[in-house]
């Protein structure tokens, strides 16, 4: 199988990360911050150094960078943490629901007002989208840095001075960019949430949520942190507040692995290949009649590309090329607000690639999808 689903997860992963994960589970099998023994203490050090690695890449300090199980996990320790005592919360018409079902569920328990700003394929409307909803009880604006259904960039710097000049708290959503792009808390973000198995490479069960400090966030679960073990409170200080029972010690490891390999290779390097193969993929398929790619000119993309075929549904798509060896993602990509504001009813057909994929792979691809004219008219 040739594996185009990497926004999903990317796989294969490094030989480094592979050989990170074995160590991991060889040498690291103490729990950290529980014990003095020096097994618990060798794993302290593993995780702590993992959390420096992290920490130095996104521009941030390590006790505020915050090991959880994917993004989602994240986004929802940000969300429901910084909401906590109400207030109106403003996200974008193209997050994945991860932001948007906690956003929502807050609202209709009626503990906040929710908004939702509609992204347009121009830069400039969708900024002040975001500004016209601003409220003197707006707390917080969680906007995805690139859309995981059309790769669309947003211009959340735009959108992050817009939060510093209103006192607003900017959570923004990484899964798509982290790793490809050059993401730093001086970006104007004050919590970056974002998944540790996509563009950082680390394995699956592995997410991040990185702060400012400058926002608190209370946490919505609470238990074991290896501190403070007397009192029945929830430790105040971070990682521990947000970190309850045994973290991931070996995806932690995995995590930083991805990221020394991303600076071995170089992030540019990686971006330009992958964009290299997505300008083929589309370049191609304008010439096939029927295709339909889900892409504006004026606008900037990660390298992901949705497309549907003409008579097939975008499921329908992905199973005959499937068939044929291809793993690309089809459907609502769990992103029902995106959906609604491309007005793609029966969802798209998503082509992602990492750094292993090849220009032969994709022009395989290509010569398979051109085929599907002949299905239909069989």
């Amino acid at each position: 199988m040739i594996n185009f689903d990497n926004a999903a997860t990317t796989f294969p992963k490094p030989i480094s990360v592979r050989k990170a994960a074995a160590e991991a589970i060889s040498r690291y099998g103490g729990n950290a911050g529980r014990g003095g023994h020096e097994l618990a203490m060798r794993t302290s050090e593993a995780l702590y150094s993992a959390r420096e690695t992290v920490a130095d890449f996104f521009g941030a300090e390590p006790e505020n960078t915050v090991f959880s199980l994917n993004c989602t996990q994240a986004l929802n320790m940000a969300i429901q943490g910084v909401m906590s005592d109400g207030g109106h919360l403003i996200i974008s018409s193209m997050e994945h629901n991860s932001s948007a079902r906690p956003a929502a569920a807050l609202a209709i328990k009626k503990k906040i007002t929710l908004s939702v700003a509609r992204v347009f394929p121009d830069d400039d409307r969708t900024v002040e989208s975001f500004r016209r909803l601003i409220r003197s009880d707006t707390k917080a604006i969680v906007c995805t840095l690139a859309s995981n259904v059309t790769g669309q960039l947003l211009p959340y710097r735009q959108i992050a001075e817009l939060c510093h000049k209103h006192n607003i708290c900017f959570i923004a959503d990484g899964s798509q960019v982290c790793g490809i792009y050059d993401i730093k808390l001086s970006d104007g973000i004050n919590i970056l949430c974002s998944s540790g198995h996509k563009g950082l490479y680390g394995i699956t069960g592995t997410g991040l949520l990185i702060t400012d400090g400058n926002y608190p966030i209370d946490p919505i679960m609470q238990g074991g942190t290896g501190s403070g073990s007397l009192s029945l409170f929830q430790p105040e200080l971070l990682p521990d507040s947000l970190e309850s029972g045994t973290p991931n010690i070996i995806g932690a490891i995995t995590v930083s692995a991805g990221i020394k390999f991303i600076r071995s290779y170089g992030m540019e390097k990686l971006r330009t290949h992958e964009e290299k193969l997505c300008s083929m993929f589309i370049s191609n398929l304008h010439e096939i009649e029927g295709i339909t790619v889900y892409r504006e000119d004026s606008l900037g993309y990660a390298p992901i590309v949705s497309f549907n075929a003409k008579g097939f549904s975008s499921e329908e798509t992905a199973e005959i090329l499937s068939d044929k060896g291809f793993c690309l993602r089809a459907g609502y990509h769990c992103a029902a607000l995106a959906h609604a504001t491309l007005d793609t009813t029966g969802g798209t057909v998503r082509f992602a690639p990492s750094v292993f994929n090849t220009e032969t792979e994709t022009g395989k691809l290509v010569y398979h999808v051109k085929t599907l004219k002949y299905l239909q008219n069989s």
